[in-house]
């Protein structure tokens, strides 16, 4: 695709931070974000990602969205900051260039499922649940008792069938052997250093590093060249109060650990 030289945002980068948890409300901004990217027709994109992973379907929406950015003309350039790990990961890989700080938290690839047995709890205050339910598998995770031996089956064949997913995609992404990345891929985590030793990361740097080289592809002076930041999700009142920005990442966490609850998920969990 040839992009018309005369806009004025073919002489800027554009830049997409993806910060916390992914979830659905992520996917909604930074596809959003990107899709101003395409229309605004940057030559370039930096992704500062500062995550510890998160949904699996939001993780992937994302990730593909941006191999259409990349397939369309503009150059995307992943910053991994304090923490990028496995969701993070997946979406970092997808695209041209990982810069990460020599001491970054990354890694993690790998697949989580929890559910809450309370059995014993509910069994305790004297609380019982009836169930009536189509088939067998119905009530799968249900909190009042154990999984059964066919069920933990069942949920390690969706365990498996995801974390292949996601070796696919690194292994596609970094340029790696499947074999290579299974070797590193079993859910633990590196630091920038030693994820560049690995391959997972291309050159350690700040974001600034990150910047200069997405100028540079985008055949853009890196000494002047700006960035422009997009998808800035909206401050909440409570964001103004002093301690609110933290309580807000709190409540984030606990609705985020609340709402997916028994879901499969690309997630850091320490």
């Amino acid at each position: 695709m040839v992009w018309p030289l005369q806009r004025k945002s073919r002489r800027k980068i554009a830049r997409i931070i993806i910060e916390g948890p992914i979830n659905g409300a992520t996917r909604k901004l930074v596809l959003k974000a990107l899709r101003q990217v395409e229309e605004r027709e940057y030559p370039a994109l930096l992704l500062r990602i500062d995550s510890p992973g998160g949904t699996v379907g939001d993780s992937q929406e994302i990730h593909a969205a941006l191999l259409r950015l990349r397939e369309k003309g503009c150059h995307v350039i992943s910053s991994f900051g304090n923490i990028s790990a496995s969701g993070g990961v997946y979406v970092g890989v997808a695209a041209e260039k990982i810069i990460a700080n020599p001491g970054t938290i990354t890694g993690s690839i790998g697949v989580i499922l929890r559910g809450n047995n309370l059995s014993k709890l509910l069994e305790k205050i004297g609380i019982r649940f009836e169930t009536i339910k189509s088939g067998v598998f119905k009530d799968i995770l249900s909190p009042d008792r154990s999984l059964s031996n066919e069920e933990r089956e069942l949920l390690q064949s969706l365990i498996d069938s995801s974390y292949d997913q996601f070796v696919t995609a690194v292994a596609e992404g970094r340029d790696l052997s499947r074999e290579k990345v299974c070797e590193f891929a079993d859910g633990r985590v590196f630091t920038g250093a030693q994820a560049k030793e690995l391959g997972l990361v291309d050159e350690l740097g700040d974001e600034d590093h990150a910047r200069r080289l997405a100028a540079r592809l985008a055949d853009l002076d890196e000494e002047k060249t700006r960035t422009v930041t997009l998808g800035k999700p909206k401050k909440k009142l409570m964001g103004l109060l002093p301690g609110g920005t933290l309580l807000n990442k709190l409540i984030g966490l606990l609705n985020f650990e609340l709402s997916n609850s028994g879901q499969i998920l690309w997630l850091f969990k320490p």
